[in-house]
């Protein structure tokens, strides 16, 4: 099994991490079997986040009695210290666990900081003299927010978007992070669904210090990370072309799934239906052009322009314009089907 150690927090984690966020999406019977498998194959790292509706208490159960096999990351997106202190106890009380190897600042939208005013970091240092976190660290999908966390020396971690489709200034945060003796944990190595061949994933960023987790929610999605952990795809020359030819097609704006800019005024799938130019290119027609599709894609014709997705994403992309853009691929498939 591949292993990275990430940074100064001395954890040492596989490079198959299991994402918690898809486990709200499935029951709870289901997501305890398919944790406890995870667990039993070697998949040992689970990163979850109390903004996940129910995962944390679908972890809580599935690792009870198994706490000292695992490591367990989770996030707060509390913008007070009191906020703080309930999605801690909260967490710790779903988890059921006296304490989380590593506690996240999940996307805030400034660098925490002691002495900023908003007393989140104080907070922190506080959960870690109570023993009840060990580590610190902070996830985001800003590069300028990335990067002041890095220059800041504040923290141990970073959690950052990270695929083959990264960008030079992406490079650059890897390799800072690194430089500063910080674990880099990467999220979205799919790049939110639009990568599909796993095996590239994986042996593209295994040319990195990086630990990647993977969002998991199917039986079937499990059986391929698992296979990995003996048998680590190695980059090739036909994955290399793969990649060259993934990059042509999807360079420029594209939406990366994040669902920040959620929830829309008038109810539109945003960080889907933003992406359908792209699921169309990548997948077979059958599985978007149906009429439960159709008539998610047109409530884009409903858009007030109240601007509010455009304003939290966090890629500065401009959602209005590109909704527009994927209803009318969307509907020149769909009246020539």
């Amino acid at each position: 099994m591949q292993t990275i150690t990430l940074g100064r927090t001395g954890l040492v984690v596989p490079r198959n991490g299991f994402g918690a966020l898809p486990i709200q999406r499935i029951s709870l019977d289901d997501a305890v079997r398919l944790v406890r498998r995870a667990l039993d194959g070697g998949m040992y790292y689970f990163d979850t986040a109390r903004f996940y509706t129910d995962s944390e208490e679908k972890l809580g159960v599935a690792l009870k009695g198994r706490r000292n096999e695992v490591i367990i990351s989770t996030k707060t997106g509390a913008t007070t210290p009191e906020g703080f202190w309930n999605d801690l106890h909260t967490s710790l009380s779903l988890l059921q666990t006296d304490y989380v190897d590593l506690y996240q600042f999940h996307n805030p939208s400034f660098c925490p900081k002691p002495g900023d005013g908003t007393g989140l970091f104080e907070a922190m240092q506080e959960a870690v003299r109570q023993g009840k976190v060990r580590h610190i660290g902070i996830t985001n999908h800003r590069q300028k927010v990335a990067l002041e966390a890095i220059e800041s020396g504040l923290y141990e971690t970073l959690q950052y978007p990270f695929s083959y489709l990264a960008s030079e200034v992406d490079l650059d945060i890897v390799r800072r992070t690194l430089e500063a003796d910080m674990g880099f944990i990467c999220m979205k190595g799919l790049s939110g669904g639009l990568i599909t061949h796993s095996a590239i994933a994986y042996a593209w960023l295994a040319q990195y210090d990086v630990a990647p987790i993977w969002g998991i929610q199917k039986e079937s999605e499990l059986d391929e990370w698992l296979s990995y952990q003996d048998n680590p795809p190695v980059l090739t020359d036909a994955m290399r072309e793969q990649i060259e030819k993934d990059r042509r097609e999807l360079s420029g704006n594209f939406c990366r799934g994040c669902g920040y800019c959620q929830p829309c005024t008038v109810g539109i799938q945003i960080q889907d239906c933003n992406r359908m130019s792209l699921f169309l290119q990548r997948a077979p027609h059958s599985v978007y052009v149906t009429q439960e599709w159709a008539d998610e894609m047109a409530k884009i014709d409903l858009c007030v322009h109240c601007d509010l997705c455009k304003s939290r994403c966090p890629y500065g992309l401009d959602i209005p314009n590109l909704l527009v853009k994927n209803k009318a691929d969307f509907d020149k498939v769909w009246n020539n089907k």
